[in-house]
């Protein structure tokens, strides 16, 4: 039997990964052009001022927080095809995890992916955000229980036919190319 991918259906506008009978199915991505691909998301989480002032200055009783997270978010990425059932496994060219204070009791994550393929890296952003803030929550989960991990989202992705994508401040879209 013979795995074509149909194009959606009215029933199923634009959901690629449903198949004409509404079954999950893997994209099939062989016909797409090989291009630079690139995502950026981000992840934020809100502590106490005091925990988050010894997270950034590697002061906790488990240690490094910041670079077992970036570990654990490169990781992450090179794994999402594992965790996320329907995703491509995938060639990265680059995958980087940041770290920096938002507001009195926040810290951002940002997590870039890179590869040259014929499929977006989004996924991959996406879950090296999600993945390096929850390693961060274990880290100083001891010292605030109440520690919240809110907004994961995609901020900019490039390349492929669809074009580019940017969210604004206040979650719009403010560039998108075909």
């Amino acid at each position: 039997m013979a795995n074509a991918e149909p194009d959606p259906t009215p029933e199923t506008p634009g959901l690629t990964h449903l198949d004409a009978q509404g079954r999950a199915s893997m994209v099939d991505v062989s016909g797409k052009a090989a291009t630079l691909r690139v995502a950026v998301a981000e992840a934020t989480l809100r502590l106490d001022a005091a925990v988050r002032a010894r997270l950034l200055t590697g002061d906790l009783p488990k240690g490094e927080a910041l670079a077992v997270a970036r570990v654990a978010g490169i990781q992450a990425a090179k794994e999402t095809s594992r965790l996320i059932p329907l995703c491509h496994p995938l060639a990265l060219s680059k995958v980087g995890v940041d770290f920096a204070p938002d507001g009195d009791d926040g810290l951002r994550v940002r997590a870039e992916a890179r590869t040259t393929g014929p499929t977006g890296v989004e996924m991959e952003a996406l879950t090296a955000a999600a993945v390096a803030a929850l390693t961060v929550y274990d880290m100083v989960k001891a010292l605030c229980r109440g520690a919240v991990i809110e907004r994961v989202q995609l901020l900019h992705k490039s390349g492929g036919k669809s074009g580019d994508y940017d969210r604004g401040d206040a979650g719009e879209v403010v560039r998108r190319q075909p």
